[in-house]
């Protein structure tokens, strides 16, 4: 696999498969932590949603600026180590049990992977460019993205471990030891770097940084904080007067103004040459942007579905290895289990007050009558958190499969442009979500857990959708993307992922409120079919500007 691709590709992949192992472990757990009434912070599924959702948007955000500051200052191998090692202190201070130092964890993280995420990428798409290599370009994208998803995959089986055996803290700890393995794993392959990580210094043209923060850094600052204290109507749906739904959404939506005119603005102001790929690839990001609203739903909505309406009893030899492995744990029932707690899985005091404090297992809330336990028995469940192993799993079990279907149209002159097979990763996409329509209607409504083998259908078929599309995006970035900005438009492309994240947060924090949880995934669906259509409509012009510059 490796032979005919540049040397740095194996550094790369193991470096960013234990960035994605440390990142991936914290996510498994982050809204499970939130929520836990007992080790956690006790919050509703509205407010873990929410930060949630705030945290990965931030967290994509800021490569926006992390490739800037690479591009003319630091370069990349430079910034790939500070953002490194800023996520490992984060991911160890998440382990703090304190509201203050979570925010200070969280701020870590969104800083340090504003520097690491954007440049390994684009390090990467620098071995591409030359020539003996060009037509490798998506095959090494996909390679790297698999490098991701084995971190992703293996990382949930230790974070469940280590919080069961000892705890929430331990499972951070793990993270940034993962974090801080792949920056050695990163430094040990710096000589295959050598001409590729140079930073590129300011261009005839370029604006200056100063003016950056003048006219984008401030003004997102500025917008954030009046989307935060400006009020809108209250309503039964909205009672804190936010505009849209949270302060915290709020302050998001009016801070990315600033960044998306300045994105607006390299269009408007790019040479001739420059305008048609640039436009290009702001029509892509805007399209992209549904896509990741619902496939971010793997750590929220998701992963309430896996916690709440999934069936996780173990038995027989699948309990004694579960249990020998410590990825299960002992639940006992009681009949209150079954009778103290709302539709939201909240137990409630005699008035009818939401309380905070949690004395028996909800699992026990919608299991079928014949199903029971008897009293006071107990039973084995495997953790939620590993739920988020699907999803990786399936891409280190598809993505040969795809490369290799690539590589077979390639061969024969048949395979499609890029822009193309976005698209059709749109459409698979919007077909995953009626797996999960089909099992909201085989569990009547939640009122009876359902098998797993609905979220690894679901999660399979989303895989193939992303895998047309993820690590696609990555590669037409750096195909079309001006020599002097690539890592300032690859930065574009983390922000139009960015708030896909956001609205992930959004459309998760509104769970509780659709009675019928079809109709939740009905508007995931509606969501993709549009994006997968505007995209269809856009593929023409796209694929026009692909050929215009002699690539694929």
């Amino acid at each position: 696999m490796w032979k005919s691709h540049p040397k740095a590709l194996p550094f790369l992949f193991l470096s960013e498969m234990w960035e994605r192992f440390g990142y991936y472990l914290m996510i498994g757990i982050f809204t499970l932590y939130l929520k836990d009434v007992e080790a956690g912070f006790a919050m509703t599924e509205k407010e873990a949603a929410d930060l949630y959702g705030t945290f990965i948007a931030l967290v994509f955000l800021t490569p926006f600026i992390g490739g800037l500051v690479a591009d003319r200052y630091l370069g990349y191998r430079k910034s790939i180590v500070i953002g490194g090692i800023l996520m490992g202190i984060g991911y160890f201070m998440m382990g703090i049990h304190d509201i203050t130092s979570l925010y200070i964890a969280m701020t870590f993280v969104i800083v340090g992977n504003g520097f690491f995420k954007p440049n390994i990428s684009t390090l990467l798409g620098n071995f591409y460019s030359k020539e003996e290599y060009k037509d490798k370009k998506d095959e090494g994208y996909n390679i790297f993205y698999m490098g991701i998803n084995v971190g992703a995959f293996i990382c949930n089986f230790f974070g469940a471990a280590l919080q069961i055996l000892l705890g929430w803290q331990y499972a951070f700890m793990a993270a940034g030891v993962g974090m801080f393995i792949g920056v050695s794993v990163f430094l040990l392959g710096t000589k295959h770097y050598t001409g590729y990580d140079q930073k590129k210094g300011t261009q005839e043209g370029d604006m200056p940084f100063y003016k950056i923060v003048l006219f984008i850094l401030l003004p997102s600052v500025v917008f954030g904080l009046i989307g935060w204290f400006l009020k809108g109507v209250t309503s039964e749906t909205n009672t804190n007067s936010a505009i849209f739904g949270s302060d915290s959404t709020d302050a998001f939506i009016f801070a990315c103004i600033p960044v998306i005119f300045f994105y607006a603005s390299l269009y408007f102001k790019a040479k001739p040459d420059d305008k048609r790929p640039i436009g290009a690839l702001l029509s892509i990001f805007a399209v992209v942007i549904l896509f990741w609203a619902v496939f971010k739903l793997n750590g929220s909505a998701l992963t309430t579905w896996a916690d709440r309406y999934t069936d996780r009893e173990l038995t027989g030899t699948t309990q004694k290895v579960f249990s020998a492995l410590a990825q299960s744990k002992e639940v006992s029932y009681t009949k209150a289990s079954t009778e103290l707690y709302d539709a939201s899985f909240r137990l409630q005091k005699a008035d009818g007050v939401v309380q905070k404090t949690v004395d028996y297992p909800v699992y026990f809330r919608n299991v079928a009558k014949e199903k029971l336990p008897a009293e006071g028995a107990s039973v084995s469940l495997w953790a939620t958190s590993l739920s988020q192993s699907i999803n990786p799993g399936w891409v280190i079990i598809l993505t040969p499969l795809i490369v290799a279907f690539f590589t077979f149209l390639r061969n024969r002159k048949k395979e499609p442009s890029t822009p193309t097979k976005i698209a059709f990763g749109l459409l698979i996409s919007a077909l995953s979500v009626l797996v999960m329509v089909a099992a909201v209607k085989m569990g009547g409504n939640g009122s009876e857990k359902v098998s797993v083998w609905w979220l690894v259908a679901n999660y399979g078929i989303i895989t193939i959708g992303e895998l047309f599309l993820s690590p696609m995006g990555l590669s037409v970035v750096s195909k079309l993307s001006p020599t002097n900005i690539t890592s300032l438009m690859m930065g574009g492309w983390f922000l139009s992922t960015s708030i896909g994240n956001k609205l992930s947060g959004v459309l998760a924090s509104m769970w509780d409120t659709y009675d019928n949880k079809t109709d939740f995934f009905w508007v995931n669906f509606a969501l993709l079919l549009f994006a997968t259509m505007l995209m269809f409509a856009l593929l023409k012009q796209l694929n026009k500007v692909m050929n215009e510059k002699g690539i694929k």
